[in-house]
């Protein structure tokens, strides 16, 4: 009997050929045989070998399984939807999405028998899959000119760079089986290294992966604005993200919540930059966000980040007192982490025992003793610090003040001989007081505890192209400058454009603070439990500036424009 002798079983297809009486089994098991030596489906090789027709094997398969015929040539490839499917897949299984509607997805595929096939698209997609036959021939030209676009416009994009080294890449790879045939495509894997080497180049503190329906794009978050930095093929959405997961220790295979982790881009032997990488799901797509983290900033100096000369000196004698606490407020974005890490690298020496308690630690310093708080697992910022006390500390950092519990444990800390640092957010530093008021932290211990507090902003400071301008008087005025100061010795700037920092007319950014020491009168003001206007009127008669008039001192000194400062000093 043939079937004997057959060296192989036939596939569902190749079994309804030989069962309609269209093929002999004979023929089907050697056509199948020779297809699988050659690498090619078997109805190319069934056409190769003129036993029949692409054409007839799709109306043949139509009719017999029940699907629609579609012709492929009557479809135009821009329309379909490149970014339900990988390129990866499509290649494999050799199918192509066709049509989303709902949760279903329309397919085209020329052997409707290939259930794995739809097992795998039913998988990956998440959606029911309904089968629509074409002709084998014209679905191998059309899959071959999508995904040729597709890996033409990633090299196009990635260019030529070297390779870079990502610190535990091998480890992370093999830590997620299977990651590897998931993101290993060297265009993908040449594109994050272009973007995340052009970021890092053009000093960007967070880069945005955002998919939506239609489109992929990336953006730059520089000097505070988000800029468009590419809009690569939507097809690469997923390749993309799992590229990042891998190398920053996340599951890859978990789409539906959002995770936290890191990655380390060793670019030399003297210098590696962090990232801290958060993904977050939305409809199409998982959005990611990656923080640029350089240990070179802590390193900088309290001078580069724009104190004034008496502002420098008040926080320096601050943080170098045996005990008390050190508060830096602001909103989000706003410098705070720098300023911290800044004090801790002055006060980071030999005799000195410092930790930190962090969501997530965001610059690595040798000699600091970090730690990330996992409330999930019970290390809330109020049990490391508990932790912390006892381990003999000289210096304490506290991510963030967000609760009474973690207050009052930090505010015990400074009464009893430790330097605590920590921030809150607050739009002023007289406001941070009674924001502590309010989280029932009560005014005795404020008062007895708390010896400065700085607020702060950056500002987007001036390009070399900067020109002079002319402002009206009463603008000044109406700015905060006082009548004695619009003497004509100094002249402001406003900002033009040129290539060095495409066109914006700004290239840094520059620190504006509000630096108040707390007095003895301003703690007498607190335990009467006095209003943030008290005490913001007693920081102004003892010569307090506040974020306004630091700001216009910058203005005065050509760092930045005065639209600038009303702008982040909106008051």
């Amino acid at each position: 009997m043939a079937s004997a002798t057959s060296s192989t079983q036939l596939s569902g297809l190749a079994n309804a050929l030989v069962q309609s009486g269209l093929l002999l089994e004979t023929d089907a098991d050697a056509v199948q045989s020779q297809a699988s030596i050659s690498e090619i489906s078997f109805i190319a090789q069934l056409a190769q070998s003129k036993k029949m027709t692409a054409l007839e094997v799709a109306e043949f398969a139509a009719r017999t399984f029940g699907f629609p015929l579609l012709d492929l040539a009557a479809i135009d490839a821009d329309q379909l939807p490149h970014d339900v499917l990988d390129s990866k897949l499509i290649k494999s299984r050799r199918v192509l999405a066709l049509q989303k509607r709902g949760n279903r997805l329309f397919i085209a595929i020329s052997d409707p028998a290939n259930l794995r096939a739809l097992d795998d698209v039913r998988f990956k997609t998440g959606l029911a899959v309904e089968p629509v036959v074409v002709e084998d021939d014209k679905l191998d030209k059309l899959i071959e000119k999508i995904v040729e676009a597709t890996d033409t416009s990633l090299q196009n994009l990635a260019g030529d760079d070297a390779d870079l080294e990502f610190a535990d890449e091998e480890a992370a790879a093999q830590k997620d089986e299977g990651a590897g045939a998931e993101v290993d495509d060297a265009p993908v894997v040449r594109f994050l290294q272009k973007i995340l080497l052009d970021a890092i180049n053009a000093g960007v503190s967070d880069i945005h992966f955002e998919p939506y329906e239609k489109y992929y794009r990336i953006r730059y978050r520089l000097d505070g604005i988000l800029y468009e930095a590419a809009k690569p093929p939507l097809a690469i959405k997923d390749k993309l993200s799992s590229r990042i997961k891998v190398i920053s220790k996340l599951d890859i295979s978990e789409k539906r919540i959002p995770q936290d982790g890191r990655m380390k881009l060793v670019l030399s032997k003297s210098r590696a930059i962090d990232f801290r990488v958060s993904t977050l799901p939305t409809l199409y797509g998982e959005k990611i966000v990656m923080r640029i983290l350089d240990p070179a900033i802590a390193t900088l100096g309290v001078d580069v980040l724009g104190y004034e000369p008496e502002q420098k000196e008040h926080l320096l004698n601050a943080v170098k007192r045996p005990y008390g606490m050190v508060l830096v407020t602001g909103p989000t974005g706003s410098g705070k982490t720098v300023s911290l890490y800044t004090c801790l690298n002055i006060l980071n020496e030999p005799g000195v025992n410092i930790s930190t308690a962090e969501d997530p630690a965001e610059i690595n310093l040798p000699g600091v003793n970090q730690v990330n708080v996992n409330d999930k697992a019970g290390l809330s910022f109020a049990a490391a610090l508990k932790s912390f006390l006892r381990q003999d500390p000289d210096v304490i950092m506290v991510g963030e003040i967000r609760d009474l519990e973690t207050a009052d444990i930090a505010i015990k800390a400074a009464q009893t001989g430790h330097m605590v640092m920590s921030t809150l957010h607050t739009n002023d530093a007289p406001g941070t007081l009674t924001r502590l008021m309010n989280m029932g932290v009560a005014p005795f211990n404020i008062a007895s505890s708390v010896i400065l507090i700085t607020a702060q902003r950056l500002a987007r400071r001036l390009c070399k192209c900067k020109q002079p301008i002319d402002i009206p008087r009463e603008a000044l005025l109406r700015a905060g400058y006082a009548e004695e100061e619009l003497d004509g010795s100094w002249q402001p700037y406003g900002h033009v454009g040129c290539e060095l920092c495409k066109g914006t007319g700004y290239k840094g950014r520059v620190g504006i603070y509000q630096v108040m020491p707390i007095s003895e009168e301003m703690s007498r003001i607190i335990m009467k439990n006095g209003t943030a206007h008290d005490i913001a009127d007693q920081a102004k008669r003892e010569g307090v500036r506040d974020l306004r008039q630091s700001g216009l001192l910058k203005v005065k000194a050509g760092l930045t424009s005065l639209e600038e400062v009303e702008a982040i000093t909106n008051e």
